[in-house]
């Protein structure tokens, strides 16, 4: 009985063999093989299974987006520097760095002897501009009735005509320092001035300190006016032609990128530095007062549609933070090739590497990713 089973154990054994052969080739017949860690080949039932299609790079027109970055600044004429006149000592001041000022309001009050000095001289010369005055139509009176000589004539004149012109200068030296000449008396002569704003705004410098003498040309607060705060852009030579006034460009800044400020280009320079780059001026729609001169901000502008190389989203697949798409080489054998893409618009994405003429993978890419990676790992 023993001899009838090993003699029939090879028969009972080989339909077992036969049949975990078969499983093992079929199974392997669903796996891809891989011929390079970035190749996969495909057996046709594999890809009617991803119902991968295929097609060429084409041309599209797609609008690029132009990332920039700059800083908030003012424009000359809203960055006033004050100063004294005829100099001083600083008597008072209330203002800090961030005070707000109205155009007219007192910043600080100098007191000077030479503020005394200037007004007596400007009231005496008034009082001797009337007396010539007098004398010279008292002259002209005589002349004209022949009992006077032209040269007393001419004398007087010409001394009324210089008292004129001295009290003149004096009353536009008092103007400059902030006194109104039509108002000066001798009962309201003052040892100190006032200095004022001239703009309305925000002090963002003080420069002195109460009993300081300040000379004429130093500067003692430097006031902005935020109402025309633009924002000032680095724009490199390869990328100027794409900028074109009154373009809308969208800014925001490191600590806040949700918060979007809308801008329109002003005004583009057209002299290169030594970087070969060039400011571009944008102005705020509505302008927030957080924002600060000398904030750095960043930008986005929508740049004219270019006709670019193209594909379909679906294409593209990310790995390891690159982007690759699977370029076929011949019958079901693809390899992920590394791309760089550009902008999207519509479902199509600008392919910025030179794949002109070959046949890419537009569906079921992601899905060779997954072979290929997850076959590579085993």
């Amino acid at each position: 009985m023993k001899s009838i089973v090993f003699k029939y154990l090879p028969v009972l054994l080989f339909p077992v063999l036969i049949y975990g052969c078969s499983s093992s080739a079929k199974e392997e017949s669903n796996a891809p093989l891989i011929i390079e860690e970035s190749i996969v080949q495909l057996s046709p039932e594999q890809v009617k299974q991803i119902d991968l299609k295929l097609q060429e790079v084409q041309p599209r027109e797609i609008s690029t987006v132009l990332k920039l970055s700059g800083q908030i600044e003012v424009p000359p004429q809203n960055l006033v520097s004050v100063s004294v006149p005829l100099g001083g000592y600083l008597k008072s001041t209330q203002m800090i760095p961030g005070t707000r000022v109205r155009k007219g309001q007192v910043l600080a009050t100098i007191e000077d002897p030479q503020y005394i000095q200037l007004q007596q001289d400007y009231l005496s010369t008034k009082n001797k501009l009337g007396f010539a005055l007098k004398e010279y139509n008292r002259q002209r009176e005589l002349h004209t009735a022949k009992a006077g000589s032209d040269k007393v004539l001419q004398q007087a004149e010409n001394e009324y005509r210089n008292f004129s012109i001295e009290s003149k200068a004096l009353a536009e030296k008092l103007r400059l320092i902030g006194l109104n000449p039509a108002k000066l008396t001798e009962d309201n002569i003052s040892r100190t001035v006032g200095i004022y704003s001239p703009i309305n705004g925000y002090v963002s410098k003080v420069n002195v300190n109460i009993g300081k003498y300040v000379l004429p040309s130093d500067v003692i607060f430097e006031l902005v006016n935020p109402d025309n705060i633009h924002l000032n852009l680095t724009v490199f030579e390869k990328d100027l032609a794409k900028i074109k006034i009154g373009q809308q460009v969208m800014a925001f800044s490191n600590a806040k990128p949700d918060k979007k400020h809308l801008t329109k280009v002003v005004l583009v320079s057209h002299a290169l530095n030594e970087e070969r780059s060039t400011a571009v001026h944008c102005d705020f729609d509505q302008y927030d007062q957080k924002l600060v001169p000398g904030m750095y901000m960043n930008a986005v502008v929508q740049v004219n549609n270019d006709k670019v190389d193209a594909l379909p989203e679906d294409a593209f697949v990310n790995f390891e933070n690159k982007d690759y798409v699977f370029v076929s080489n011949g019958k079901d054998n693809f390899k992920m090739t590394e791309v760089k893409k550009g902008g999207t618009e519509q479902g199509f994405t600008a392919l910025l590497s030179d794949l002109k003429g070959k046949n890419i993978v537009v569906k079921g890419a992601y899905s060779l990713l997954m072979k290929l990676k997850n076959t590579t790992e085993e």
